[in-house]
C-alpha cells in the first residue's frame, strides 16, 4: 500500500491551551528526580552501562508517549526554534515526513495522532514502525536535538528498570552480567509515581488525553 503523502495533522491539544507555569514547573521537578536516579544507577553500573552520545539503539522504532511527554517535547522544540531555527526546521521536517510514511497504518486516529486503546491495538503496535528513526534524532551526529526535553521512556532506557514484564535492560548494556549483578543496578526512576499525578492534572487542566507518538507530536 503506498504511503499517503498529504496527511493533515490536527493537534487536538495545542500548547497554547496550557495554563502558564503548568506543567513545566511540576515536570521540571519530575525530571530532576528521574535524572538523579539515572546519575545514581550510572555510578553503580560502571562499565556495564554503555550508553553514550552517538548510540542510537533507543532512537529507532516508535513507542507511545503520554501528553506530559508531548507537552515537554513541544516546549523543547519551541526553545530550539529560538536558539537554532535551522535545526528546529530539520526536526519538524523529519516529523512530517514520518507522519506521511506512517499514517496509512497508524493504530489510531491518523489525523490527530492519538493512539487507540485496547489489547488488539497493543498487538498491532508491537509490529508498527519498528525501524522508524525518531525525528528528533540528528542523522549526521547521532544525537538527540531535544535531549533535555526527551520523553520518560528515553530517560530510563538503558539501565535495568522494572515493569510488568519483569526487569528490563537495553540489550547493548550489561553484556555478560549475571542476574544478580543486573538486579543490583536496578533503577527506580519515579518511586512516588509523580508522573501519574502530573499527567492527571494536565488532563484535567487542558483536556489532553490519549497517547501519541513523537512524530505526530512534533509535526505541527
Amino acid at each position: 500500500m503506498p504511503v499517503k503523502p498529504n496527511v493533515e495533522v490536527r493537534l487536538r491539544y495545542p500548547l497554547t491551551n496550557m495554563r502558564a507555569g503548568f506543567p513545566a514547573s511540576g515536570d521540571q521537578k519530575l525530571i530532576q528526580i528521574v535524572d538523579s536516579a539515572l546519575d545514581d544507577v550510572t555510578r553503580r553500573s560502571g562499565g556495564w552501562l554503555v550508553c553514550r552520545p552517538g548510540c542510537t539503539q533507543c532512537c529507532i522504532g516508535v513507542f507511545p508517549i503520554n501528553q506530559l511527554d508531548a507537552s515537554r517535547l513541544r516546549r523543547g522544540l519551541a526553545d530550539l526554534k529560538t536558539r537554532a531555527p535551522e535545526r528546529a526546521r530539520g526536526v519538524g521536517e523529519r516529523a512530517r515526513e514520518a507522519v506521511a510514511r506512517l499514517a496509512h497504518e497508524f493504530p489510531g486516529d491518523p489525523a490527530s495522532g492519538v493512539l487507540d486503546e485496547g489489547e488488539e491495538v497493543e498487538k498491532r503496535f508491537e509490529d508498527f514502525a519498528n525501524d522508524e528513526p525518531c525525528p528528533a534524532l540528528d542523522p549526521e551526529t547521532g544525537t538527540c536535538e531535544l535531549y533535555e526535553s526527551r520523553p520518560m521512556t528515553c530517560r530510563v532506557f538503558g539501565p535495568p528498570v522494572r515493569s510488568g514484564a519483569g526487569l528490563g535492560v537495553c540489550e547493548l548494556c550489561f553484556q555478560g552480567a549475571s542476574d544478580t549483578e543486573i538486579a543490583a543496578c536496578e533503577m527506580k526512576p519515579d518511586p512516588d509515581d509523580m508522573e501519574s499525578v502530573l499527567l492527571e492534572e494536565l488532563e484535567k487542566t487542558t483536556g489532553a488525553r490519549g497517547n501519541t507518538i513523537i512524530a505526530y507530536c512534533l509535526a505541527s
